[in-house]
């Protein structure tokens, strides 16, 4: 039994799509997200014995025609489609055309726009037979088994397909892995299926980089987060032992001597503190902060000496959802956070001699043009190394794509206008008294506002001088960014 998993081309004629990120998209920074999940369901389906192919097609800038070439002459018996939201349509007609050319192979669609739409996505797209819903790696092992051996397939958990009858089943949930330790390190499967680190980019990060997982789950209520909603669970929070990440990375240093950077792709790296130091130390008992630096993302509940320690280990950032500069809004987004938390973990960060890349996010409930406005210049206020402005993205499965059409907010209900026609990131929401339209506006506005500041632009002079090791990032991201924020109003 043959398995082709692949990350499939989408609107490559305009750049790299980011599948994998929280809001997939072209990304103005050049940003690209290594596909975690789809390499880990590779592992597993390896360590079973099966034989796999293992694809990323946005990394590679390979369209339709090639792939399709590529999955051909591998003849695989099962193919594993990694979708998205904003790419759905276009993954759906890339399945078509699979079983053109393949006709006997069977399509499995896997993601959080699946896992959030089953029965929709099954009656939209013929083409896919099989839907692998949420965490699929055991799940797609025991359909593999079963497929291989012509059993009937209702007793796998966690899928989603037709019946003889062309009805749509949807089996129970698969319970959330709990033993994270046994799956097997992606960064091995990058290894062994000749992912080159150079294709993928974090405008936070030096380059090279790699993105790793170290836990699973979120245990906080974010109304807007997709994957602790639709995919890995909201309160399942599940953790990889310190010695297992801290093996994970010596592996990379052994096979990726050239990385520069490595991120924890965790929701939140720092929810179970005790576990964070106790990386830490590991990192400093065996030397590996001197080897390579790293980051995480971490809540602004994040205590000063936590942040001294990760520092020592090699932590070289923090990226933090400081989300709104309104109380309300962040109360309202159930983000659970405090303004004065957010400066105060700015200012122990700094202290700490930490880099910060701030998030922040307009258009959610009870936001005006007096909120957002607050929210920049709460930005300000931080004035981190790095921010990211973005209007609401709301997607199925989420309390905020709930929220949005309760009160119609939603302008489309086309996913392809998720994003715009060249891949950006967009706004498919109008609140009362303020447009999306207005929304991107405001973003576009603020990405300038804050990166063409005198201070700043001479701060980025003086880290590229001083910071040899930056220069790569700084130069990559900047010629990207630059043309956008640049770009004259329309």
């Amino acid at each position: 039994m043959k398995i082709f998993l692949v990350n499939p081309p989408f609107k490559t004629e305009y750049g790299k799509f980011s599948r994998d990120q929280r809001s997939p998209a072209i990304t103005k920074s050049g940003t690209l997200y290594y596909p975690t999940w789809l390499a880990c369901a590779t592992g597993v389906l390896e360590e079973a014995g099966y034989e796999c192919k293992f694809l990323d097609c946005c990394a590679k800038l390979l369209n339709i025609e090639a792939t399709i070439a590529i999955i051909k002459d591998f003849e695989p018996n099962i193919i594993v489609i990694n979708t998205s939201t904003p790419s759905i349509y276009s993954d759906g007609e890339f399945a078509e055309k699979i079983k053109k050319v393949l006709p006997n192979t069977i399509t499995v669609f896997v993601g959080t726009h699946p896992s959030a739409l089953p029965e929709e996505t099954l009656t939209k797209f013929p083409s896919v037979d099989i839907i692998a819903r949420r965490e699929y790696e055991y799940t797609l092992r025991e359909l593999v088994k079963k497929l291989e051996a012509n059993k009937d397939i209702s007793s796998v958990l966690g899928i989603s397909y037709r019946n003889g009858k062309n009805e749509i089943v949807n089996t129970a949930d698969r319970p959330f892995i709990e033993n994270l330790d046994e799956l097997p390190f992606v960064s091995k499967v990058y290894k062994e299926h000749g992912v080159d680190p150079r294709d993928y980019f974090f405008a936070a990060a030096e380059f090279p980089m790699m993105m790793i997982f170290t836990g699973r789950g979120c245990p906080n209520n974010c109304f807007f987060c997709v994957y602790p909603q639709t995919f890995h669970g909201r309160m399942a929070y599940r953790l990889r032992s310190p010695e297992n990440v801290v093996e994970e990375i010596e592996y990379i240093l052994q096979n990726f001597p050239d990385l520069k950077s490595l991120g924890f792709e965790d929701d939140t790296f720092t929810a179970d503190l005790e576990r964070t130091k106790n990386i830490c130390r590991l990192i400093i008992e065996k030397g590996l902060e001197k080897k390579i630096n790293w980051w995480v993302n971490a809540r602004v509940t994040l205590d000063f000496d936590t942040m001294l320690l990760m520092k020592q280990a090699g932590c070289r950032l923090l990226i933090a959802g400081f989300e709104s500069g309104n109380q309300q809004v962040l109360e309202n987004m159930h983000k659970g956070i405090k303004v004065d938390w957010s400066k105060k973990y700015v200012e122990n960060a700094k202290k700490a001699g930490l880099l910060i890349h701030g998030c922040f996010m307009v258009g959610n409930p009870g936001e005006t043009p007096e909120t957002m406005e607050e929210t920049f210049q709460l930005a300000l206020q931080l004035n981190t190394d790095t921010a990211q402005f973005f209007p609401l993205m709301v997607y199925p499965g989420t309390d905020a794509y709930k929220w949005a059409r309760k009160n119609n907010y939603l302008v489309t209900e086309d996913y392809s206008k998720w994003i715009s026609e060249d891949g950006l990131h967009n706004c498919v929401i109008s609140l009362q008294g303020i447009s999306n339209k207005e929304l991107v506006e405001f973003c576009d506005k603020a990405r300038k506002r804050y990166y063409i500041r005198a201070n700043y632009i001479f701060s980025k002079i003086k880290q590229f001088i001083t910071y040899p090791a930056e220069r790569k990032r700084l130069f990559k991201a900047g010629k990207r960014f630059i043309k956008f924020l640049l770009k004259k109003d329309e």
